[in-house]
């Protein structure tokens, strides 16, 4: 057990590159994208949370008081440490150990974009009755597609340093927010005690 957020930081790094590794070692097929999205979606979410919990919890039981600052303090650097790590990790695995990965990447987004505009023309084609308005669906359609052309895609790059600090920025508010949650949750509530009078 492990009192100290600055350690629990490492070992949340630790874990979030064991869940890297094993989606990229044994998912980096067809649905790698999507594989990866889900782990972030779901799987690294509970994962800090979690740990922010436990960086808060052991604090909170052997401490009597806990200020907000104290506990946000506690649930935040854990989440910080262990999400910058891995940003600055898998940022340089992916643009210079395996730069392969990366391009199986950005194609398999390009093509789930694709898709989903795929989908949303056929459903709403679908729906629509007068041949004016689906003229128009049609136009706006075929102009779309034209971003998804091989000569647009061309070089399209989705994993620089600018779009990681992005996600970075992103993933920031998450941790802010949790910790605010913690923090209030946490901290020491003043319970007010009348004093007792003595009455002759």
């Amino acid at each position: 057990m492990t009192k100290s957020p600055s350690t629990l930081g490492i070992i949340l790094f630790i874990a979030t590159m064991i869940v890297f590794f094993v989606v990229y070692t044994f998912f980096s097929g067809i649905n790698y994208f999507d594989i990866s999205l889900k782990a972030n979606a779901f799987v690294l979410p509970l994962l800090y949370a979690g740990a922010a919990f436990w960086s808060v919890k052991i604090y909170w039981n052997n401490h009597r008081v806990v200020t907000f600052k104290e506990a946000f303090k506690r649930a935040f650097v854990p989440m910080f440490i262990g999400g910058i790590l891995s940003i600055f990790s898998i940022y340089a695995f992916l643009n210079f150990a395996d730069t392969d990965a990366k391009k199986l990447l950005n194609y398999q987004y390009v093509q789930r974009q694709k898709s989903e505009l795929d989908t949303e023309y056929t459903s709403a084609r679908k729906i629509l009755k007068h041949q004016k308005d689906i003229d128009e669906l049609d136009q706006k359609y075929n102009e779309r597609v034209q971003s998804f052309s091989p000569e647009a895609v061309k070089g399209k790059d989705m994993l620089t340093a600018s779009h990681f600090s992005g996600y970075f920025a992103a993933i920031l508010i998450f941790y802010v927010v949790l910790s605010v949650f913690f923090g209030a949750f946490f901290r020491t509530r003043s319970v007010y005690q009348p004093e007792e009078t003595n009455q002759d």
